[in-house]
């Protein structure tokens, strides 16, 4: 498992991370009420100064987080061409983007455990009325730590698949991704 946080000391790594979850959820609800694409780019480009600020190194380890979307932004330009209706899927987009590059820098900026006080905190309703919440308690970080390592074991089977063959990758590469998956996943069970 990796950390997502930045080895790079921001003005953000202070703030406490009920403040940043609650900002994270207000600015995506503001950034899907809002129709207009001018606003959308400037809050695009304001996010990218957000980035920019700390350094060089933040910058690139945040665009190394956030090049998992290049497929997403790749169909959703394809499909909106094909349907005649650019306009909405650059909003779509831009949308999109804005909102993961903000979840990123609050997960960059925020350590897994304040994140889950938050949760936890969140969830003590749940546990007055009787509803066990540590199931939830116990995926959640977990899914956030194994997602980024997911992804590198797929770039990994990607170049396999592209050192021993010459055609494209294709849906036969699914299973032994399940497989990894699931193995990981029955080790940190047994763990």
């Amino acid at each position: 498992m990796i950390s997502l946080t930045s080895p790079v000391r921001t003005w953000a790594h202070g703030w406490p991370a009920g403040v940043k979850l609650a900002g994270l959820c207000l600015a995506t609800m503001l950034l899907f009420a809002i129709q207009d694409m001018a606003i959308q780019v400037a809050a695009l480009l304001l996010v990218a100064l957000l980035y920019c600020l700390p350094g060089r190194v933040f910058l690139r380890s945040g665009l190394t987080h956030l090049r998992v979307l290049v497929p997403f932004v790749v169909i959703l330009l394809v499909w909106h061409s094909v349907t005649d209706d650019l306009v909405l899927g650059i909003t779509v987009i831009l949308r999109m983007v804005t909102a993961v590059a903000l979840a990123n820098l609050v997960t960059m900026t925020t350590r897994l455990t304040e994140l889950m006080d938050v949760v936890r905190r969140l969830l003590s309703p749940l546990r007055r009325a009787g509803i066990s919440t540590a199931p939830l308690e116990i995926a959640m970080p977990l899914l956030i730590r194994f997602a980024p390592v997911l992804i590198e074991r797929a770039e990994l089977m990607f170049q396999s698949w592209r050192a021993r063959s010459v055609r494209r990758q294709n849906w036969r590469i699914v299973l032994p991704m399940m497989l990894l998956a699931l193995d990981d996943a029955d080790r940190v069970g047994e763990a």
